[in-house]
């Protein structure tokens, strides 16, 4: 809850509050959160009270049941106070009311506590995710473009690394092209304020269109809408059948962030004699060899110059960045909490933040984005059956080890440890973890080059890989564009591959949301997409069934089948450059004496499936019968 002098009477208004009241007031800015609920599991809430000399003001409670004033704390910061409410658990649904002040300055502040209506909805191997930046989508609203009150106050589409104007609204335009294709949630990059200036990066100014930045977390960025236009957008996806993924951050804020403006304390940011960088290593969080230096280095290191580095060894901090979680879910009602930079995090403080969401939403997916590359690294920051003294309890994470096996397998030649060995090799390491099912594997997101350059924009390999990613175990996640053929390479920048949705912007050429903007190979690859993922939707061996898998044959022939005791699906992988013929005698145990089959993506009937003949770089995704 911001309060600046300017707008504080007409929240006086707007709470009923006596207009006399205003000139004795104390110069209270912003209360955060701004409410809460009541029937929560956890009954503690910590209120930031955020204001000039605010930790001279006494706060006391006006008696309300079932609510109790527990402690007042403060810090070496004169401006905070963090007031300790307790909220006992049949407590009505109410407005509570603190006086503020000393003496005659004193002010009576109501804060609302809410009854529980959110209803999260698991995101499983049933669904498949849609990551799309909001500033490179679709601009449905230009009023909203830029602001000079800000402190970027620019937007230009010619320019790679300015704001472009994609907005809440023009991803709510574009709900019915996600149900067309097949894609039942949505994971936008972090729609949060970031009201921060320009950064430095390679000599060159950016902006910061893609969101990490946060500036204030109670508040959804004015550029895409604001919290209005968010809980129109969850309203209006919801009612479609569509799930909502928020991008969440721990790790740091934008240098401009209120808090980091004014610290509470110079504890809430990791300090060092001279600027130190995270050095971007995973390993040292769970090397048996490795030292403490380098583990302080990895987590406390800053993750760029130019994006304060969070302490949540602190508890004020930690608390602050767990109730936020807590009541954006609540709030918004949002689906499923992506975490950004998870390796970077304090793992402890990470255990008690997921902790503390899963008491309260039990169902709700958890992933995090741990940038690594071997089974061993992926499996230690997710519930894993590893024997070590620490115990990570994120539920899943994306799956990058996945990736790049996927990406190997399509441009390496075939080997003991190469080509679709590899992919082999690393799913049959799926025993470190305790819900393999759960991770979230992709081909490309707003971090790497573009699949399709980099298969060598080869079509064959292009729909070889995407039936891997929608038809293995796990729930998957495709990347805006991805669906016709979007490429490029992170050179110069990541720009690059965070081109605009062409068609969501007034003035573009063309229109890649419809047929008629799309060109054949374009309509191709669209309709494949859409083929696939609305047969997945209904396949029950697809969106839960088991997985099996067979040892890579033929110098490139890759066998695996995704199974219930209703439905069998074999997908048969041939990578190599020339067409392959092979018996079924193999996959007995699996096959279990079916005769025929359907070819979902032809809709050919196989009458006789004791030999298959599959072409060249080519996958054929079998129903059973």
């Amino acid at each position: 809850m911001k309060l600046t002098k300017l707008s504080l009477l007409l929240v006086f208004v707007q709470l009923g509050l006596p207009l006399h009241v205003f000139s004795q007031n104390p110069d209270i800015q912003r209360i955060d959160p701004s409410n809460w609920w009541v029937g929560m599991k956890n009954p503690n809430l910590q209120i930031l009270v955020y204001g000039k000399n605010i930790a001279s003001s006494k706060i006391s409670l006006k008696p309300y049941v079932g609510v109790k004033l527990k402690k007042i704390q403060k810090t070496e910061n004169s401006n905070y106070l963090f007031v300790d409410v307790e909220i006992a658990k049949n407590t009505k649904a109410g407005k509570i009311q603190f006086t503020v002040g000393n003496g005659q300055s004193a002010v009576n502040i109501d804060y609302e506590l809410r009854q529980r209506t959110a209803k999260p909805q698991a995101v499983t191997q049933a669904d498949v995710v849609y990551l799309l930046m909001p500033d490179r989508f679709a601009n449905g609203d230009e009023s909203n473009d830029k602001f000079t009150d800000m402190n970027d106050p620019q937007a230009d589409r010619k320019s790679p690394w300015l704001r472009h104007g994609g907005d809440l609204q023009g991803i709510i335009d574009h709900l019915d092209y996600f149900k067309e294709l097949g894609v039942t949630a949505l994971w936008m990059t972090p729609i949060i304020e970031n009201n921060t200036h320009q950064s430095n990066e390679g000599g060159t100014m950016r902006s910061s269109y893609h969101g990490y930045h946060f500036t204030d977390h109670y508040q959804v960025d004015k550029r895409f809408g604001g919290n209005a236009a968010y809980l129109k957008l969850i309203d209006a996806a919801h009612k479609k059948g569509i799930k909502i993924v928020q991008d969440a951050v721990y790790n740091h804020v934008g240098e401009d962030a209120w808090f980091n403006q004014d610290l509470p304390s110079k504890t809430w940011i990791h300090n060092w004699d001279k600027y130190t960088n995270t050095s971007y290593k995973d390993q040292p969080l769970f090397d048996v060899n490795g030292s403490k230096y380098d583990k302080k280095v990895t987590v406390d290191g800053w993750f760029t110059s130019f994006l304060p580095d969070l302490n949540q060894k602190d508890p004020l901090l930690a608390n602050y960045l767990i109730q936020h979680a807590l009541w954006t879910i609540e709030y918004f009602n949002i689906d499923s909490w992506r975490i950004d930079t998870y390796i970077y995090n304090d793992m402890e403080f990470m255990n008690r933040c997921n902790k503390a969401i899963l008491d309260e939403y039990p169902q709700m997916l958890l992933f995090g984005e741990s940038a690594v590359n071997s089974p061993i690294s992926q499996a230690y920051f997710t519930k894993n059956n590893l024997n070590i003294p620490f115990k990570c309890n994120l539920p899943a994470g994306c799956d990058f080890v996945l990736q790049g096996a996927i990406n190997s397998s399509l441009n390496e030649d075939f080997g003991w440890n190469n080509g679709v060995n590899r992919l082999y090799q690393t799913l049959a390491q799926d025993i470190i973890y305790q819900n393999p099912e759960r991770l979230v594997p992709f081909v490309e997101n707003h971090d790497t080059d573009r699949y399709f350059s980099v298969i060598g924009e080869d079509f064959n390999k292009y729909k070889l890989g995407l039936t891997w990613l929608y038809t293995l175990r796990g729930i998957p996640q495709m990347y805006y564009g991805t669906e016709f053929l979007m490429k490029n390479f992170k050179n110069p920048t990541d720009a690059e591959v965070r081109k605009d949705f062409l068609g969501g912007f007034k003035g573009d050429s063309e229109n890649k949301f419809t047929v008629a903007g799309r060109n054949a190979k374009e309509n191709e690859a669209f309709d494949f997409n859409k083929k696939l993922l609305n047969y997945r939707k209904n396949s029950e061996a697809l969106t839960k069934g088991k997985f099996m898998q067979f040892t890579p044959f033929d110098n490139g022939v890759y066998v695996y089948f995704r199974y219930t005791e209703k439905q069998t699906v074999m997908v048969i992988s041939n990578t190599k450059k020339t067409e392959t013929t092979f018996s079924t005698k193999n996959f007995a145990e699996i096959i279990k004496g079916a005769k025929s089959a359907k070819n979902i993506m032809t809709d050919e009937v196989l009458n006789d499936i004791s030999t298959l003949k599959v072409p060249a770089m080519t996958a054929i995704i079998l129903e059973l019968n």
